[in-house]
């Protein structure tokens, strides 16, 4: 058995591989409410055999949404559309996670294939709130400086909509601190400015992110795994670094954090990422897995099963995360198993394999 087809334990859940679809964001929800289009565009994953499929960035009050597309928890009618597409993913093998998110400054823009612009106010957009009153770019309006109270008021709406993805039958949640968004602006210096209890020093500025973290551990039921996304580096100099990132989750780890799902970027225009490359960001998960002493999981640039397994051999990453490869073949694991010589660790659904093994 290779180790991208070994079963692995966080808490109580075992996923049947080490497979998992990255949350991506299709800006097709319904008022927040998940649909048809999500239950064909997870369901088809979880058929295809991956081992945890983690649903997009799903806001946890109306504000916080990227676009007017976006998912949400933030209201009880958000339950059953979420719970449909649970039920289906955990009868076909999967586990089902979700990625609370807010968008902070970076809310209230256009779909990507309507321009991505921030939406005016006359124009079906919202007023935004940061960490400090810092807009993204030139073009987006100044967010509000989040107040003590305000802080604690999405906290409250983080812990909400936990508790409704616990009612959907979600076996583990993500809480977003990456890509420039709310929980990662309070991390970055670039972002936060705030002179507070939430500003300043390092131990400060992560305090949104662990006092956040350690409300949903106590909120969410303590056999299920709880999992947060990092951007491991702004890219940026006098910005967010890995060693901050690797302060940050040995942090995570001490108030109950399982795993960290190792990203990078999103808080600067200015940002100087490498060009993308196989491999680009795994280093951030070998290293905070080994520093940090806490599992993570590995995404972005992986496309191979040979890539993929030769991760996990070498102990640089415990889950292998697929985003875009996932889009182009929701059968990624099925063909991944053949090509290594283990066809027998993803076995197709026996409504396909009749057909299949006909031909």
């Amino acid at each position: 058995m290779t180790k991208l087809f070994e079963p692995y334990a966080l808490r109580s859940v075992t996923l049947r591989n080490r497979i998992g679809v990255s949350p991506m964001c299709q800006y097709a929800a319904d008022d927040g409410a998940m649909n048809d289009w999500h239950m064909v565009h997870l369901g088809s994953r979880a058929i295809g055999g991956a081992g945890l499929i983690i649903a997009e960035a799903t806001a946890v009050e109306p504000r916080g949404r990227i676009t007017p597309g976006d998912a949400g928890l933030w209201d009880d009618k958000h339950i059953e559309p979420l719970a449909r597409i649970a039920r289906f993913a955990h009868q076909h093998g999967a586990v089902l996670g979700v990625q609370l998110a807010h968008a902070g400054r970076k809310a209230s823009c256009a779909r990507p294939w309507e321009g991505a612009q921030q939406l005016p106010l006359d124009q079906g957009g919202w007023k935004t709130v940061g960490p400090s009153p810092i807009a993204f770019k030139d073009s987006h309006r100044v967010p509000a400086e989040l107040s003590i109270a305000e802080i604690r008021q999405i906290q409250d709406a983080f812990v909400a909509a936990a508790r409704r993805a616990q009612a959907a039958g979600v076996k583990l949640i993500e809480l977003h601190a990456a890509h420039g968004y709310l929980a990662h602006s309070f991390l970055s210096p670039i972002s936060n400015h705030r002179t507070d209890e939430f500003g300043g020093s390092l131990d400060n500025r992560i305090r949104f992110v662990v006092s956040t973290a350690e409300r949903l551990r106590e909120a969410w039921p303590s056999d299920l795994p709880l999992a947060v996304r990092i951007s491991a580096t702004d890219w940026v100099e006098g910005g967010w670094t890995l060693d901050d990132s690797v302060y940050l989750s040995r942090r995570l780890r001490e108030v109950g954090v399982d795993a960290i799902d190792c990203s990078s970027g999103g808080s600067s225009l200015t940002a100087k990422m490498p060009a993308p490359y196989p491999g680009l960001q795994v280093p951030f998960a070998e290293r905070i897995r080994r520093e940090a002493g806490i599992p993570t999981m590995a995404v972005g640039e992986i496309t191979t099963p040979e890539h993929a397994e030769s991760i996990l051999q070498d102990g640089r990453a415990d889950i292998i995360l697929l985003g875009k490869e996932m889009l182009r073949d929701a059968y990624w694991p099925y063909h991944a198993a053949v090509r290594l010589g283990t066809s027998n660790a993803v076995p197709l659904p026996p409504n396909y394999a009749h057909w299949v093994q006909r031909t």
